[in-house]
């Protein structure tokens, strides 16, 4: 049996309306945003919880798993198949005259 979030950290019901009170004075109209980001920040952990749940409790068998390919022994060039580079310059175009 799971005592209440409150039980935990040993607040009564003066200390969490305190607490509420507070919340309100300090944060006032912006609470509501307060809480929405709250509640997405915790429906997302939920979300990152459950995915790596999923990780673990999947079998090794299902998992896809990452082979390298196999090295390959170097290979000899041989002279013919080397390409042939001239020596000489390209044939410039003279710039044109105005």
């Amino acid at each position: 049996m799971s005592a209440p979030l409150f039980a935990v950290f040993g607040l009564g019901g003066p200390e969490i309306i305190l607490l509420l009170v507070l919340g309100v004075l300090l944060f006032g109209r912006k609470l509501p945003d307060i809480g929405r980001s709250l509640g997405k920040t915790v429906v997302e952990v939920k979300k990152g919880l459950s995915g790596i749940e999923d990780d673990v409790n999947e079998p090794s068998a299902t998992r896809a798993s990452i082979e390298p390919e196999p090295v390959k022994a170097p290979q000899r060039i041989t002279p013919s198949s080397t390409p042939k580079f001239d020596d000489a310059p390209a044939p410039s175009n003279p710039p044109p005259k105005v």
